[in-house]
């Protein structure tokens, strides 16, 4: 408010000089007072005057906005310096004298109704008493330099009509310039209040915005991009910098259906929906859940409005869940026909070893017998690891140094049938214990399954890293403990990797296809995670993450 103030008195101020140089510079070129009635010197006097407290104000300005008096004192003075420009140049026959009504405007604008009141109070008495000194002042001229007392004056009556509409001008001035500076004010205040509520609503807004967990970008009639959010920008790796003016269709990498739906228009209450892949600007490949409409104006359709989400982790979780439907599935089968084949492929085994014990048979009749047992022993041990998936197994929680089940699992896979020449097996565990409270022997299966997948992966040799570690710093804040195995063989392709866990998925000759489905199972009954990294002819990475001590297993 203060600011308001001194911005308006130093308009006053300013409009102040410039009015009385040009007033009082054309009085004195035209002469307009009556020649020879008295010298041009008072003229110089008052402008010298007015200049002198044209400085007096402005060094008083920061004064005059804690004082109002020192503002009321400005235009008294200025009705006074009116008063003598009236007084020199006829007094009621003076041109001049509607003069008045600037200080009182000013006063009007500056102090509302208040101050223009008062300076009309004061004016209409400064002029009344000029009038009153030329009609009825039994001493003459009040001031030395004064009108010429011969001159010719108006009748009484017109002189009083005259100084009363005057009078009448001033104290009206006053009231509507008063109202209509206090009506500017308080339109002010309001304009100043709704900007601040639109400014407070953009920011609100603003900050909803970008706030949001999902993309939002809006574009033009064109496809062109006019806003870009965080989580745009975030999901995307996109700048908003670099994304506002782009075309949208190529930005975002939309399906070509949506692009023709840009080029000629999409229907307004039409809403377009799709899932598809979307490369980062990083490299990454992530699924994006989007949705498209027409963004709707005050004039109509405006543009289109595009949200969208990162569903990579969403769709994993859902192609995780349809596993474990399908294992689930299998389990149920396993455990109700385990039975029925083993019992009589048991009695079948048993049968045709006591024959060829007992018959004389050729060399061609002893082979035909070897390989029905052989390939009996391996179905009994594809029964058997069906049994060890689907059954509950029963657990023996200890605590256990993950790094010592490592290095003695990989004495045993350097001495296995797996292990070639070609192969080499790095142990990679820290310094510190690795401590992790479960079934020794289930991790230690976990550990040998997926290090012998590693081994078949590398049939021309090639190295096999095993290491563990600690995680303490989770994302959903528990301490984890983490065994990673990483080959150099022939990889999976992108569309195998969410199947490797399903039962008989194998790519190997050997092995029943079951051995992956064995450690998902393990690792899910210890709420634990398994994450697979691959890519045909880059190897395979395989990480998983077991919660730390005193997660209770579950067994299934």
């Amino acid at each position: 408010m203060a600011t308001g103030l001194r911005r308006t008195l130093l308009w006053v101020i300013t409009a102040r000089a410039a009015l009385i140089t040009i007033v009082l510079g054309s009085a004195i070129l035209v002469q307009v007072k009556a020649p020879g009635s008295v010298a041009v010197d008072p003229f110089f006097a008052l402008i010298g005057l007015t200049y002198a407290l044209t400085v007096v104000y402005a060094v008083t300005l920061a004064q005059a906005e804690r004082h109002a008096w020192l503002v009321d004192l400005q235009f008294a003075v200025d009705a006074f310096v009116i008063s003598s420009i009236v007084h020199l140049t006829g007094g009621i026959t003076s041109y001049f004298s509607s003069l008045y009504v600037l200080p009182v405007i000013a006063a009007s604008a500056t102090q509302y109704i208040r101050g223009g009141i008062t300076v009309a109070v004061f004016s209409a008495l400064m002029f009344g008493g000029l009038v009153v000194s030329q009609y009825a002042s039994p001493f003459g001229p009040i001031v030395p330099w004064s009108v010429d007392p011969e001159a010719i004056l108006p009748p009484l009556r017109l002189a009083l009509f005259t100084l009363g509409l005057n009078m009448f001008g001033f104290f009206a001035v006053a009231i509507l310039g008063g109202y209509l500076a206090e009506s500017a004010r308080r339109a002010d205040v309001r304009l100043k209040q709704a900007s601040t509520r639109i400014a407070d609503l953009e920011a609100f807004n603003a900050h909803v915005i970008e706030s949001l967990t999902s993309g939002l970008l809006t574009m033009d009639a064109r496809g062109r991009v006019m806003s870009f959010n965080r989580a745009a920008e975030l999901i995307s790796r996109i700048a908003a910098a670099d994304a506002i003016g782009a075309d949208a269709g190529e930005l975002l990498q939309m399906p070509a259906e949506w692009r023709a739906a840009l080029a000629r228009g999409l229907d307004e209450g039409r809403l377009l929906r799709a899932e598809y892949g979307f490369e980062t600007r990083d490299g990454r490949h992530i699924e994006v859940g989007a949705s498209m409409a027409v963004l709707v104006g005050p004039g109509g359709p405006a543009g289109y409005l595009f949200t969208f989400q990162d569903v990579t982790d969403m769709k994993k979780r859902e192609r995780e869940a349809r596993v474990q439907q399908r294992l689930a599935a299998v389990g149920e089968m396993a455990a109700g026909i385990a039975h029925e084949i083993r019992n009589p492929l048991a009695s079948m085994s048993g049968s045709i070893q006591v024959l060829r014990d007992e018959l004389t048979l050729s060399a061609e009749q002893e082979q035909l017998m070897d390989i029905v047992l052989r390939e009996s022993e391996r179905l009994n041990d594809t029964i058997k690891n069906f049994l060890a998936y689907a059954r509950p197994q029963r657990t023996t929680l200890q605590r256990i140094d993950l790094r010592t089940l490592v290095d003695e699992t990989a004495v045993l896979l350097r001495n296995s049938s797996e292990h070639r020449e070609q192969h080499r097996i790095v142990v990679d565990v820290p310094p510190e214990e690795v401590p992790f409270l479960g079934d020794e022997s289930q991790l230690r299966q976990v550990v040998w399954n997926l290090a012998t997948n590693g081994l078949r992966a590398m049939p021309h040799g090639g190295t096999l890293t095993l290491s563990v570690a600690s995680d303490p710093h989770d994302a959903a804040h528990v301490p984890m403990a983490v065994l990673r195995v990483r080959d150099e063989g022939i990889g999976i392709p992108p569309e195998e990797i969410d199947r490797v866990f399903q039962p008989f998925r194998g790519a190997f000759a050997r092995g029943s296809g079951l051995g992956l489905s064995i450690v998902h199972r393990i690792v899910t009954d210890y709420a634990g995670r398994i994450d697979v990294a691959s890519a045909p002819g880059a190897g395979t990475r395989v990480e998983v993450r077991l919660p730390g001590r005193g997660v209770e297993v579950v067994n299934v």
